[in-house]
């Protein structure tokens, strides 16, 4: 992809580049919290890069950051694996909370 989000860094270019410690922190937390995790990072236009982590339990989350660049960096320094595409298998792991399917379904009636 153009935007560079199809890249993956080494643990070389991780030393050079800095990447924002909160958002490090809260990936190894959530990493932590959920035995294990897995990102996907997808671009988001002038808003940078969100970064969808998938738990080993099959809780989700998201994070953003500045751009693809950063937030590659943050799940290097988190110990988290990030996936170049939504796999199926991974798709398939997710579960959704009770929360999210009644927000989703507020914004559907609402229309």
């Amino acid at each position: 992809m153009a935007d560079g989000s199809d890249t993956t860094l080494t643990a070389d270019q991780a030393v050079v580049t800095q990447s924002p410690s909160g958002l490090v922190a809260g990936i190894r937390a959530f990493a932590a919290g959920h035995g294990g995790a897995k990102a996907v990072i997808e671009y988001v236009g002038k808003r940078g890069a969100r970064i969808v982590l998938v738990g080993g339990d099959g809780a989700w989350a998201d994070q953003f950051a500045e751009g693809t660049d950063v937030a590659r960096l943050a799940c290097v320094r988190a110990g988290v694996d990030v996936e170049n595409e939504w796999e199926r298998e991974l798709m398939d792991q997710m579960r959704p909370s009770n929360d999210l399917w009644r927000s989703m379904a507020r914004r559907t009636l609402a229309r």
